[in-house]
């Protein structure tokens, strides 16, 4: 379990990396006017990385009884 736990902390931190870098990519190509399917295909990528996080993330949250 612990080790399960360390290795989704460690993905973990890895998708929100990519998903930050992401980010100042898109913010330096957009005014730049760079190919928009390129700019486009990039943001795609980033909303996949932001699902994986959130899916993660609950797959760290404890289930709670009802």
């Amino acid at each position: 379990m612990i080790i399960d736990r360390d290795n989704l902390l460690r993905r973990l931190h890895e998708l929100r990396t990519e998903h930050r870098d992401l980010d100042t990519v898109i913010a330096r190509l957009e005014p730049a006017g760079t190919d928009a399917i390129h700019v486009a295909r990039l943001k795609k990528r980033k909303l996949k990385l932001k699902d994986e996080i959130s899916w993660l993330e609950n797959q760290m949250t404890p289930d709670i009884p009802a």
